[in-house]
């Protein structure tokens, strides 16, 4: 099977090159494990071996995110001014909506955002996808209206042959049942744990699920660098 590289050479060791290419990942985690990072290694990589790549962002505005893979040495600028780049603008959207169903009061309907519109619209060049955050789109469905949702859009966007990341909160995820890993053809889950041999807070990596791949089951500790995320070995792992 084809592999897409991570940008980080030490996943890409652990799951055989990297993410199986057009198939759907997803990464979950509780804030400041390093979800977003790890999806801007990925765009960052797939700029650089020369791919169209999209971001689909609904929490953060695209200038911080520029900002934020800046300062870990994941300059995405030049491929944002160069078109290789897209980033979807989606959280100025849900926030002009908020505003005008507060101006025009309760009686007003807003049409909600609908990431499976967002996703039948990424360009048919595209290769490259991170979706971040899933969690904003799931909190307002029923459990079969989620999974419904989660299965059309990772089948369209395998349709137009994308590696895509689904970055998911470890709320929203816990809140769905987890019924994200069922679709998505693998997994990583990122934590922050205490080791007991140590006393010291760390983040780790786990692998639970990731199909065609010859995977590990320990624990792996990373760190979150000014060069991006960065593993080491543990004597102590938990």
């Amino acid at each position: 099977m084809e592999r897409i590289p991570t940008g980080i050479a030490e996943l890409d060791e652990k799951i055989s090159g990297g993410y199986p290419k057009s198939k759907a990942m997803l990464i979950t985690g509780a804030p400041g494990t390093g979800k977003t990072i790890f999806g801007l290694h990925f765009l960052h990589k797939g700029c650089t071996d020369g791919r169209k790549c999209m971001l689909i962002a609904t929490e953060e505005m695209p200038e911080d995110i520029i900002i934020e893979a800046g300062m870990l040495g994941l300059d995405l600028q030049p491929y944002v001014d160069s078109g290789q780049l897209i980033i979807d603008r989606v959280l100025e959207m849900r926030t002009e909506n908020t505003k005008i169903a507060a101006q025009f009061g309760a009686g007003f309907e807003v049409t909600e955002m609908d990431i499976l519109e967002r996703v039948q619209s990424v360009p048919d060049d595209v290769e490259v996808v991170v979706i971040d955050n899933m969690g904003v789109f799931a909190l307002d469905l029923n459990l079969k209206e989620f999974r419904n949702k989660i299965d059309t859009i990772n089948l369209t966007l395998s349709g137009k042959g994308c590696t895509t990341l689904f970055i998911m909160d470890e709320t929203a995820y816990e809140l769905t049942h987890m019924l994200a890993e069922y679709s998505v053809y693998g997994s990583i889950k990122l934590m922050i744990k205490e080791n007991p041999y140590t006393g010291m807070r760390e983040r780790y990596l786990d692998i639970p699920k990731m199909r065609s791949t010859d995977i590990s089951l320990e624990l792996s500790v990373f760190d979150i660098t000014s060069g991006g995320i960065i593993f080491r070995k543990s004597k102590k792992a938990i």
